[in-house]
């Protein structure tokens, strides 16, 4: 008769975060002005509060809006302000940056939020691998948020963990 087998991690105290599960749902969308300039590279102020007066801001409802400007214009910072207004009724969230940037700004809201109370004098794996855009920089902000309240953190699978973390006694 062969010895039953005992998964010792599942009966562990092992907590695991995966960023991934902390994703949220709405379309990420970049909004590039340079069509709104002349010739690409020049904001004239009365044309470009035509473009914003005109433009259907709904089509944003529900999504994560990245403003940028794709040429090498010089932009007034009023102008990204002015479209951070139109776009605040619809969209989540609203950076002036890239996707990546987006990201990141999304994870720090979410992290914020995060009961650090949850992982008290925890064991934490923080799962490395991810399906979803995960920034980099989110597993830092991760890591400050947690690392008060966790007793160790580890980074990977529960079967291959890379330390990094161990409270001293």
């Amino acid at each position: 008769m062969a010895e039953e087998i005992i998964n010792r991690i599942a009966n562990s105290n092992l907590t695991t975060i995966d960023l991934e599960d902390f994703y949220p749902k709405g379309n990420r969308i970049v909004f590039d002005i340079k069509d709104w300039l002349f010739e690409g590279l020049i904001l004239r102020e009365k044309d470009f509060r035509e473009s914003v007066k005109n433009h259907d801001w709904f089509q944003y409802q529900d999504s994560y809006v990245a403003l940028t400007c794709s040429t090498d214009a010089i932009i007034p910072s009023w102008a990204y302000l002015l479209l951070t207004v139109e776009l605040t009724p619809f969209a989540k969230k609203v950076v002036v940056g890239d996707l990546t940037l987006l990201e990141t700004a999304i994870y720090q809201d979410i992290i914020n939020h995060i009961n650090i109370s949850d992982y008290q004098d925890k064991p934490v794996i923080i799962k490395g691998c991810a399906n979803k855009p995960i920034p980099p920089s989110a597993y830092t902000l991760l890591i400050e948020k947690i690392k008060p309240a966790a007793k160790t953190i580890m980074f990977g699978e529960a079967c291959s963990t890379v330390p990094l973390y161990k409270r001293k006694k």
